[in-house]
């Protein structure tokens, strides 16, 4: 097993796989909390602990997977240019939302690390948790961080979001689309913006803007804060 774990279309093939086994796990049950992606997740950890793999070995072809990530978010501006005069016509309270929501993010981790004595290390590790993961990595990198621990915190993040979102907006009786869509894309980045694009064209458009302004504003603010913390 270990020859086959090394080589590197291992990581890819059981990546896909497991990512198929939770598509079908949630198109036959319709339940949030089975997300594709988590059950994926859940997949891969079973057989690299099942089969003692070692996570270098599976990233020899999981890290071909996080090489596309890049490109495949930067597909998410095909539904904003079609919402582009919508865009236009709202660009007040979307960016400020955007705005708030990226400073929220990065300040509530600072606080409750802080307060729960979070060593420095993990803290910066986990302050870019509501961005994609290809800027978060490499943020984590530059704050001197622990990208599998930022990865870990992302994923996290963009299942909550993804699951809990139709919940939160129901409650709070949260109805237009834009700040639907502005929501999930700040808070869960790309696996927020999948739920956004089931809820409809212009969520899906405002989540994918909101990645972009989260992106941007984390990889500015978060550097700044950290000099204080």
């Amino acid at each position: 097993m270990q020859e086959i774990a090394g080589n590197p279309l291992f990581g890819v093939i059981i990546s896909l796989i497991a990512f198929e086994i939770g598509k079908f796990i949630f198109e036959k049950t319709k339940l949030a909390i089975f997300n594709p992606l988590l059950i994926a997740t859940l997949i891969v950890m079973g057989i690299l602990n099942f089969f003692h793999i070692s996570v270098k070995d599976y990233m020899l072809g999981g890290s071909l997977i996080v090489f596309f990530l890049a490109p495949a978010t930067v597909v998410l501006a095909i539904p904003l240019y079609q919402k582009i005069d919508l865009l236009k016509k709202h660009w007040v309270p979307i960016i400020g939302g955007g705005i708030v929501g990226a400073v929220v993010a990065i300040v509530s981790v600072v606080v409750l690390g802080k307060f729960l004595g979070i060593d420095h290390k993990l803290l910066v590790s986990f302050m870019p948790k509501s961005i994609t993961t290809p800027i978060g990595i490499e943020l984590s990198k530059m704050l001197g961080g622990i990208p599998s621990i930022t990865v870990f915190a992302i994923v996290v993040t963009g299942i909550t979001g993804n699951v809990t979102a139709p919940f939160i907006y129901s409650v709070f009786k949260i109805k237009h689309p834009i700040a639907k869509g502005l929501g999930l894309g700040v808070s869960s980045h790309a696996v927020g913006t999948s739920r956004a694009i089931e809820m409809g064209e212009i969520e899906g458009a405002m989540s994918a803007l909101a990645i972009v302004i989260a992106g941007i504003l984390t990889i500015i603010l978060a550097p700044l804060i950290n000099a204080f913390v």
